[in-house]
């Protein structure tokens, strides 16, 4: 999914195996996901989506200091979905500690490694409904 903050920008579902690129959108001051090959759009990942970065994770705050996550790996979520206006997309590593895809360094590179799996209902392939309820969720865990 994208944050809240992206809706004016045009967006698309990620593919398992393109490689993604952490950007700011224009007339944003949200960063999120874009392909390398076309930046102005937000690629949306669902909950449950697995990334691997190229290098170890950086994260800022914008304005005072950049920090390094010992983590190449991990899995796209949401923080706090029942909250309205604020950022919710994040990404939680194998540690348990989370970052807001809002706070990653632009420039970094990831590869989509996995999709949710989709559950097969009447013989046919169906990718469950998304609802705020059913989301999976992050536990919200300093980082630091």
């Amino acid at each position: 999914m994208c944050d809240y903050s992206l809706h004016a920008v045009a967006t698309r579902p990620a593919e398992v195996g393109e490689t993604i690129v952490t950007t700011t959108f224009r007339g944003t001051s949200t960063r999120g996901f874009a392909s390398e090959a076309d930046m102005s759009v937000a690629v949306c990942l669902l909950p449950g989506t697995e990334l691997a970065f190229a290098d170890n994770v950086r994260y800022d705050n914008r304005w005072i200091w950049t920090r390094t996550i010992n983590s190449r790996v991990g899995k796209f979520g949401k923080i706090d979905p029942h909250i309205p206006d604020r950022h919710h997309d994040a990404i939680e590593f194998p540690d348990g500690k989370y970052v807001l895809v809002t706070q990653l360094v632009e420039g970094q590179r990831a590869t989509v490694l996995q999709l949710p799996v989709t559950l097969p209902l009447g013989g046919r392939e169906h990718k469950p409904e998304i609802t705020a309820d059913s989301q999976p969720t992050i536990r919200r865990l300093p980082i630091g």
